[in-house]
This record gives structure tokens, C-alpha cells and sequence, in this order.
């Protein structure tokens, strides 16, 4: 059966995404090959725009010898390249375009590209610049109520706030750019908990869930986006203090043995509670999220055990067969799920058949 035009480069557009994502992230690209056909590909293409978006406030602009102000132009670009492909259904670039037909898919709209967007603006800023206010998509979401007490913990987590007293008024060491704890919530809500959000659209494009589990869902997205994000801060503390210029994890120079360890139970508070709400996703989408979540958990382990000093000059990393592991352990839980489901259903059938043939 022969293909139209817009077919073909659909399809190219999705292989593109796919590689970009292999590319740049082994552990996303080993949890994407266990969602279901429904869901595989749209992610990959959300992953692809984010990753790209990042690259280019991340050095990519920089290392091709380009000025500040250029660098904001290109990646003012990508934005409106990105709205014009949303608005018209296709784009000429293959990422853009592939994601372009996720969001219409899934419904996707400005009200979490916006505050991706603001986020990476924000990477692009200098230094001593203070983060200008976010815009007002980013704002009503990050602020939106969620259930106070989920309910299978005692309290909602509150947004990371690194410990001890507030910021000293001081000058920041020169070239580096320290985040106090409104800032960070801020960053972290549109660099990664939107993304969350985001794959949750998707999982959910052909379920049924009631407001108060899509409330959950919703919580559990944003914990578990927000938990990637801190724990790249930490495994990223050298390349993103000397190479970049960011302190994303305190407003002081450098992070200190008590803070991080503070972040590390942030860390695992934002796991736990994003498990607690995987078991009502879609079943062909909780390998994939178990299996990526157990693979940044291994992480945050390694990064517990490092000295804060050691993760200013070494980025930690789990090896590819610990990866095997723990993914092949997400993808026997979840068949285990479907196993309980099943024998459950068949039980309560026998039951009611059971009842039926007594009033025979």
C-alpha cells in the first residue's frame, strides 16, 4: 500500500525521535521499549522536543561560538517553531513535527510547553541576572491545589526547599548562578514536572479515571518528574557549576554535605510517592515508569554513598547490567499486577456464577 507524503515523513519524523532519545539517554531509551505501541512513540517524541530544547541552552549554541544574545534568538526560534508546528499540524523539522503530533493527539497545550520554555529561558540568563516572572500558564499550574493527604502516605510532600537559614544577601561567586528555594520549585515545575504531566496525557488519552485518581495521577507525574530532575542536579554538580555556571540545588557557591543529604531525602519522600500512585496507570505504561524509576532510585543510592566533594569532579553512573536488572524486576511486578487482576476477576466470576446456580 503506497504511503502519502505526509506518511512517509510522519514516520520519519518518529524514527528521528527515537534516535535522538537513544542518543542521549540510555535509561529513557530502555524504559520507552517497554510502553505499549499506543503509548511508545508519542513519548519518545516528547522526550525528543525536551531534549533538544536542552541542548541548546546546555552548550550546543555556545560551543558553535555563538553570543548570548544569539543563543536566545535560536532558542526563541525553537519556541515559535514549536507553536507554528502545534497550530498547523505539521513543521518541517522532523522533532518538531513529530511532537506536534503527539499534542494534537493527546491534547497537549500551552499550558505545559509554556512553562517548559520559561524554564529554559532561564537557563540562558546570566549569572547575576535575577529570573524574571514566570508566565501566567506557569504560574496557575505550579500553584494549582492538589488532594493535601494522598491517600496512602500522611502528608503531601512540601516543594524542596534546601535546609538551613535563608540566603545570605551576598554576591554570588562570579559566573556562578545560585537558585534559592522559590526559584528552584519554579525551574524544576516547568523543566520537568510539566514533561510528567505531559506523559501522562498521553498514557491517558483512551482511559476512564475519576477526578480524584486523575488528581492523584496528576501528583504523582509532578513528584516523580521533580525527583529526575533533583537527582540530575546532583549527578550533574560539576558540569553544570563549572561548565555552565548553575547552582540549581542551593543560592550559596557550592552545595555542602548537609544539603545534599537533605536532598537525598527530598529525593526519596518525591519516589515514594510517585509509587504509590503507578498501580493506576495504564498496565501497558507501568513497566516503563517502574523501570525508569527504579533506575534513577539506584542512583540517588550511588549519589547517597558519594562524598558531595566527589560530586563536584565525577558524575555517577549505574552500570548497564544493574540497568538489565532492574528493568527486567518492573516488567515481572507489573505481569505479576496483571496476574492478581486476572485471578481476582476469575474468582468473582466463579462467585457470582456460584450464586446464580443456588437460585436455580
Amino acid at each position: 500500500m503506497n504511503s502519502t507524503a505526509y506518511d512517509q515523513f510522519s514516520r520519519t519524523a518518529r524514527q528521528a525521535a527515537k534516535t535522538v532519545i537513544a542518543n542521549y539517554s540510555t535509561s529513557f531509551a530502555l524504559a520507552t521499549r517497554f510502553l505499549g505501541p499506543s503509548h511508545r512513540d508519542h513519548i519518545r517524541n516528547i522526550y525528543a522536543l525536551v531534549r533538544i530544547a536542552d541542548e541548546i541552552v546546555d552548550g550546543l549554541a555556545a560551543d558553535a561560538g555563538l553570543t548570548p544574545e544569539d543563543q536566545e534568538r535560536l532558542l526563541e526560534s525553537f519556541v515559535t517553531a514549536t507553536k507554528t508546528g502545534l497550530e498547523r499540524g505539521i513543521s518541517d523539522n522532523l522533532i518538531i513535527h513529530a511532537f506536534a503530533q503527539t499534542a494534537q493527539a493527546a491534547g497537549i497545550t500551552a499550558e505545559l510547553i509554556d512553562p517548559f520554555f520559561d524554564s529554559m529561558r532561564t537557563d540562558l540568563e546570566s549569572a547575576h541576572k535575577d529570573l524574571e516572572s514566570p508566565s501566567s500558564a506557569t504560574r496557575a499550574l505550579a500553584q494549582r491545589p492538589f488532594s493535601p493527604t494522598p491517600p496512602t502516605r500522611q502528608n503531601q510532600p512540601r516543594p524542596p526547599v534546601p535546609p538551613g537559614p535563608p540566603p545570605r544577601p551576598t554576591p554570588q561567586p562570579r559566573g556562578l548562578r545560585g537558585f534559592d528555594a522559590d526559584e528552584h520549585s519554579r525551574y524544576v515545575y516547568g523543566s520537568a514536572e510539566v514533561v510528567g504531566l505531559m506523559c501522562l496525557t498521553v498514557f491517558l488519552m483512551d482511559e476512564d479515571r475519576t477526578p480524584t485518581q486523575r488528581e492523584r495521577l496528576e501528583f504523582g507525574a509532578r513528584q516523580l518528574g521533580a525527583a529526575f530532575q533533583n537527582i540530575n542536579f546532583l549527578r550533574d554538580l560539576a558540569d553544570d557549576s563549572i561548565r555552565l555556571g548553575r547552582s540549581y540545588l542551593t543560592a550559596e557557591g557550592r552545595l555542602t554535605e548537609t544539603e545534599k543529604t537533605a536532598w537525598v531525602r527530598t529525593i526519596r519522600d518525591q519516589l515514594a510517592h510517585a509509587e504509590d500512585t503507578m498501580t493506576l496507570l495504564p498496565r501497558d505504561a507501568r513497566a516503563a515508569v517502574r523501570s525508569a524509576a527504579a533506575l534513577f532510585t539506584a542512583l540517588i543510592d550511588r549519589i547517597a554513598e558519594t562524598p558531595v566533594a566527589e560530586l563536584y569532579v565525577k558524575r555517577i553512573r549505574v552500570p548497564n547490567a544493574v540497568k538489565a536488572r532492574l528493568a527486567a524486576k518492573a516488567i515481572l511486578t507489573t505481569a505479576a499486577e496483571g496476574r492478581t487482576l486476572e485471578h481476582a476477576r476469575s474468582e468473582n466470576e466463579t462467585s457470582v456464577h456460584a450464586r446464580h446456580e443456588g437460585r436455580q
